[in-house]
């Protein structure tokens, strides 16, 4: 699998941003990003790193060398691999625990700092900042491409991409469904309260709902009733798409829940709801040859 950017990748990309292909983001920090402080300490879960190889790597790109987090079982051995797609705030710690809890399933979980190109986020403290000053200008090629980068590395450090899978929590859950219908390799993929509408622009030229129906692998949508950022009618009309593509994708809508339910270390965090939801992706994955 290529980690190269697409050859019409420039062409996707105005000057202005074409000209900071360059890393910024070369290292991970350690701790929350400073945008979702103070952190619910009495909520956050912390999952050690006993019997497991975790820690920062740098995975070869079209361009350079880009900062992931990885946890994977020490030892010899293949595991099946899963993408970790950061929320909008980079890999902190709480997307860091997510791939040590992944490891702790027998799973190479490995999340790559998306955004390195860009920006920091984790060390922006305003949200609206992070959104306009980074987000708005990470383009989907640039994420597509550096995930199958992390896909070429992890085959080359103890895993089976023959078992491929994908999760990824807000701004990652959108990523999942595109992802899904990018690589031909995946078995399946988890999405947690992505967007999946939008206005299409040069850099996110299509969105979930335009991809419904061609996704090579299924996709479980976990998603909260009261989440004003995802409107019901957006589900509605994924549902729609899924269903008229014969598509095998499931959306599980949790009434009464917020956006950012399985956020452990915010005032969003439904316990319930979101230890529900890991069951259903443990039996997503399982179900489907991850």
């Amino acid at each position: 699998m290529s980690t190269d950017l697409p050859a019409d990748f420039d062409s996707l990309v105005p000057g202005a941003i074409r000209s900071r292909r360059g890393f910024v983001v070369t290292m991970l920090g350690v701790g929350f990003a400073l945008a979702v402080q103070p952190v619910m300490a009495q909520s956050a879960i912390h999952t050690d790193d006993a019997g497991l190889l975790a820690g920062p790597v740098k995975v070869p790109t079209g361009d350079g060398e880009m900062v992931a987090y990885r946890a994977q079982p020490a030892g010899d051995g293949r595991h099946p691999v899963i993408l970790v797609v950061q929320e909008i705030f980079g890999v902190h710690e709480h997307i860091a625990d997510v791939c040590r809890r992944l490891a702790k399933l027998g799973y190479l979980a490995i999340a790559p700092e998306l955004y390195a190109r860009q920006g920091d986020p984790r060390a922006l403290a305003n949200v609206q900042e992070i959104l306009t000053t980074i987000v708005a200008k990470v383009p989907d090629a640039q994420v597509l491409a550096d995930l199958d980068a992390c896909v070429a590395w992890a085959s080359e450090h103890g895993g089976d991409t023959a078992r491929l899978g994908i999760t990824g929590f807000c701004w990652g859950g959108r990523i999942v469904w595109l992802y899904a219908a990018h690589n031909p390799g995946l078995k399946a993929g988890v999405a947690w309260y992505g967007r999946l509408t939008g206005q299409a622009s040069a850099l996110t030229p299509k969105h979930p709902v335009d991809v419904a129906d061609s996704l090579h692998a299924p996709v479980l949508g976990l998603y909260g009733g009261a989440d004003q950022g995802i409107p019901p009618e957006t589900i509605a009309a994924m549902r729609e798409r899924l269903k008229a593509a014969g598509d095998a994708s499931v959306i599980h809508v949790y009434d009464d829940t917020p956006h950012a339910f399985h956020a452990d270390y915010r005032p969003s965090y439904r316990k319930e709801v979101a230890e529900d939801g890991w069951r259903r992706l443990r039996t997503w994955f399982r179900e489907h040859g991850v």
